[in-house]
């Protein structure tokens, strides 16, 4: 019996569907089903109670399954730690990235990565699209904001403050606002996702006290607004207007001078970046190692920002 057919019995039994199952492997229905057929062959009894619209699990099923995936779970463990000691890092990285992020920042951190391990092989997923890992081909996603399924597993990498930005030749042309509301003489860059346009922007006033700080909300208008992130930061540095972005996002182009902060004296929003997967049977030694690698990046990324003083005033 191969351990690759138990694991995929197991798929099938998270999914109640072979057809699920199948696509959150990227594998043919046809293979996920010979697998099952190979175990209960093996194992001399059903697993599975089958009908014309649904598959559910066999009495004997119950019983098996859970004691299959402890053992599963003893083995790769064992290896796990097998790697660990021996710093052998391998296997296969399926990751969701945000387009932005993904493409301008962490995809040349993911190509050190792989030089430095180059055991391990990468399946890069970019959109800004929200990450459905019964769907998608990805074991692990790289996003902004706290998991908000509490059937997800993850480590938060850190918090990033966002920035509002322009050109100087913007700026020089259409004056800098001093104050949030004087945002509504500009012409603003939006994101974009499905329907909603993010045009309201909230801010705190830092000179306020901390307990009670001001909140300011401002309703934008602007001649764009885009459903992927990256197109919002060229509009951006191209001079198209002012944006409210992620700092991280925004770094290289804030590093070089592309576009420069304003209203640092205003807090907008703050998120947390996150490393996330449906599972913590999915947590490998590499995909630990990339958490370690990510928060070690970010953090060397805020240091520079905060030399320069392009980050907002905490």
């Amino acid at each position: 019996m191969l351990i690759q057919d138990l694991q995929i019995v197991l798929k099938v039994a998270e999914f109640r569907s072979i057809t699920a199952a199948a696509t959150s492997l990227n594998l043919q229905a046809a293979t996920a089903s010979a697998a099952v057929k190979r175990v209960e062959q093996a194992l001399g009894f059903e697993l599975f109670v089958r009908s014309t619209r649904q598959l559910r699990l066999s009495s004997a099923g119950e019983r098996y399954l859970p004691q299959c995936e402890q053992a599963l779970q003893l083995l790769d463990n064992a290896k796990n730690q097998q790697q660990i000691a021996g710093e052998s890092i391998s296997g296969e990285l399926r990751i969701g990235l945000s387009s932005d992020l993904g493409r301008n920042i962490v995809m040349p951190w993911l190509d050190a990565f792989l030089q430095k391990h180059p055991q391990v092989s990468l399946k890069a997923h970019i959109s800004d699209s929200n990450i459905d890992f019964y769907r998608d081909p990805v074991d692990i996603a790289l996003r902004y904001g706290s998991p908000k399924d509490s059937n997800l597993y993850g480590f938060k990498i850190c918090d990033i403050p966002a920035v509002v930005c322009a050109t100087p030749d913007y700026l020089a042309k259409h004056g800098t606002p001093q104050h949030p509301h004087q945002l509504a003489e500009h012409n603003g860059l939006f994101y974009q996702l499905q329907d909603k346009i993010y045009n309201l922007w909230e801010f705190e006033n830092l000179a306020s006290p901390t307990a009670n700080r001001e909140k300011i909300k401002v309703k934008m208008n602007g001649n764009r607004a885009g459903n992927d992130g990256d197109l919002v930061r060229r509009w951006c540095v191209a001079g198209h207007g002012i944006a409210v972005k992620s700092s991280l996002d925004l770094s290289a182009d804030l590093l070089a001078g592309n576009v420069v902060p304003i209203l640092q004296n205003y807090k907008a929003r703050t998120t947390e970046l996150w490393l996330i997967c449906p599972s913590r049977q999915l947590i490998t030694p590499a995909i630990r190692l990339l958490r370690d690698d990510l928060k070690e990046k970010c953090q060397q990324v805020f240091s520079q920002l905060a030399d320069k003083n392009l980050l907002p005033k905490s």
